[in-house]
């Protein structure tokens, strides 16, 4: 990795405070917010519930385009990573969003998404009968015929913006700077546990945890595909299966 000349340095810190005021870093902040707020209710942690995909207007095709343009702003931010990094000369293969490894990628991909998927599965039930993290509803959407399409779209946008952002955009600019490779690594899993506040302090380290094995898993590989389509299937499965075993198993809350 070329590091930045040190008088180009200050340019580059202050396009990744842009960069992350728009995007994930704000996104962290508000989840402080709403975190602090579920805090200060008179509820216990426990006893209150967050819910992800929410309708976002009352007439069923407006809804539907509301959440498609939601998918749209998760693809920009992802864009806005990639452009960023293209007109400074890292292209796509360097940090591993070539076509070039297909059965390679999709294989590491289902490995991550086993990892990281079943303890945290586990994790979160812990986290939550401790009374440290709120009821997490996946989905709240009514069941239109458009609901699973916008699920898994939204799945995508989800994972497509964290990984493009967080890992092969955020992580190579520390780099660039001259930060340690695990620095680097920690700054990074941070910040994707940061915009998960708003799920609780499980939230947070759960993401924590799921940015450290990530990111380490990137950092060794160079690829990113694996981690946007294990993210994607990790997102897929908790939206999809949330709402077909809403309200017919006692274990979920």
């Amino acid at each position: 990795m070329t590091l930045i000349p040190a008088e180009d340095k200050r340019g580059y810190q202050l396009e990744l405070l842009i960069v992350f005021s728009m995007t994930l870093g704000l996104s962290g902040l508000r989840s402080l917010v709403r975190l602090i707020d579920s805090l200060l209710q008179p509820t216990p942690l426990k006893q209150q519930s967050v819910a992800i995909n929410v309708p976002q207007a009352r007439a069923d095709l407006l809804d539907l385009v509301a959440q498609l343009l939601g998918v749209l702003q998760l693809a920009a931010w992802g864009g806005i990573g990639l452009y960023l990094l293209w007109r400074t000369g890292i292209k796509l293969r360097v940090i591993g969003l070539d076509g070039t490894r297909k059965l390679a990628d999709s294989l590491g991909a289902l490995g991550l998404a086993a990892i990281i998927g079943i303890p945290g599965l586990a994790f979160y039930f812990a986290a939550w009968g401790l009374g440290l993290n709120l009821a997490v509803q996946p989905s709240t959407l009514d069941s239109q015929w458009w609901m699973s399409l916008a699920l898994i779209l939204a799945a995508a946008g989800n994972a497509w913006a964290e990984e493009v952002l967080v890992v092969g955009y955020l992580i190579t600019r520390l780099e660039q700077l001259g930060w340690r490779k695990y620095t680097a690594l920690l700054a990074a899993a941070v910040l994707r546990g940061s915009y998960h506040l708003y799920q609780g302090f499980g939230g947070f380290i759960g993401n924590l945890v799921m940015g450290l094995v990530f990111g380490f898993h990137w950092q060794r590989t160079r690829r990113l595909w694996p981690l946007v389509i294990a993210h994607t299937i990790l997102d897929v499965v908790a939206f999809i299966g949330y709402t077909m075993l809403r309200g017919k198993v006692s274990w979920l809350p």
